[in-house]
């Protein structure tokens, strides 16, 4: 099966690489280090070149359609943090998962905390009076912490369903120096929730760009091939001829119910609340009642200086907000307790 192919190379000179590997080092400090940055800049141009990706594997084991293949020792742990965290799932203590999706973070260039953080940690203070865990994931850190990274999805999904692998197995790629991949530890956050709670501002008519990141690279939990040995890697005619075989499109989320909030100043908050709520209702999960989804604005078309203290005023959108919270718990609690929603176990016809 032919591929489609036209685009310009990618592959950078040498002279061209060790401008951008140096430019890492531009501080004036790393001066006196110069002999040693020559030398690992040399080996970071042996192992581009040769495309060293998962410079550490090991055989992929029993379990795997071939289990000499020698897999990436990064992929395989998160890839078994997963699957024991989905077998103690069903018997595990309730759990949220509670998501801040604003990239506003006081240690960096903003200087105060977002809104959304601030919704997001009252939202953990009502969890944390039931008898259930709750877990923070605050998206901002990708912003404001050294070395944490969500990256791009690459859309393997797009050449085949069985290209795009669960968890991903694009990152980390050391040849191309995209280490430090945050998504390993995410991913593991959703499996272990029975309830996932976003919180979130509107940027442009749109999530932010550290939420639609995370978003994107969640695809993999619809669908996603759960054997990479399969696929040889990334091996796009494999690939293709195992989806028209015939694909059964395992959602590896499913039966997770959800809540979102999302908040605005001038425009768009509606849009983006309910992109977020088709978007997770397509991962297999489903919305935690009629009170789970909420929209709306603080302090519309005020500044943006005084936005911290149109939240504190604006009363009526947090009981709205502890409403939504409270209908997530609650859904959680019923979920917890073998009660399934109305539609829970009729299969999609349409897979993507």
């Amino acid at each position: 099966m032919d591929l489609v192919k036209g685009q310009p190379e990618t592959r950078l000179s040498h002279e061209d690489f060790r401008k951008k590997f140096l430019q890492s080092f531009f501080d004036p400090r790393f001066e006196e280090l110069s002999d040693a940055l020559d030398k690992v800049c040399d080996q970071a141009w042996k192992n581009y070149s040769d495309g060293r990706k998962a410079p550490v594997t090991e055989p992929a084991g029993e379990g795997f359609q071939d289990p000499h293949y020698p897999l990436s020792v990064e992929w395989k742990e998160t890839e078994e943090q997963l699957r024991n965290a989905q077998k103690d799932w069903s018997s595990s203590r309730p759990r949220i998962l509670v998501i801040n999706g604003s990239p506003r973070n006081e240690h960096s260039c903003p200087g105060e905390v977002s809104k959304s953080y601030l919704l997001a940690k009252m939202a953990m203070d009502m969890i944390s009076l039931h008898s259930m865990d709750a877990e923070f994931l605050d998206l901002s850190r990708a912003t404001a912490e050294f070395g944490k990274n969500i990256y791009p999805c690459k859309g393997c999904v797009s050449t085949a369903m069985p290209l795009c692998h669960w968890p991903c197995s694009c990152y980390p790629n050391n040849s191309l120096g995209q280490v430090n991949d945050w998504m390993a530890e995410i991913y593991l956050s959703w499996v272990r929730a029975h309830g996932v709670l976003i919180v979130t501002p509107v940027h442009w008519y749109q999530t932010p760009s550290v939420l639609k990141l995370m978003m994107d690279r969640m695809v993999c939990a619809d669908g996603g091939n759960e054997d990479p040995t399969s696929t040889q890697g990334k091996d796009a005619r494999r690939a293709k001829k195992i989806e028209l075989a015939g694909w059964n499109f395992p959602l590896h989320l499913r039966d997770r119910t959800f809540a979102v909030i999302v908040h605005g100043d001038s425009v768009g908050a509606e849009a983006v609340r309910r992109n977020l709520c088709d978007w997770m209702i397509d991962l297999g999960l489903y919305p935690a009642g009629p009170r789970s989804a909420l929209d709306g604005y603080i302090g519309y078309y005020e500044p943006y200086a005084l936005s911290h203290s149109a939240l504190e005023k604006d009363k009526k959108f947090t009981q709205e907000c502890q409403n939504t919270v409270a209908a997530l718990i609650q859904q959680v609690i019923l979920l917890k307790q073998g009660v399934k929603v109305s539609g829970q176990d009729l299969e999609q016809v349409r897979k993507k």
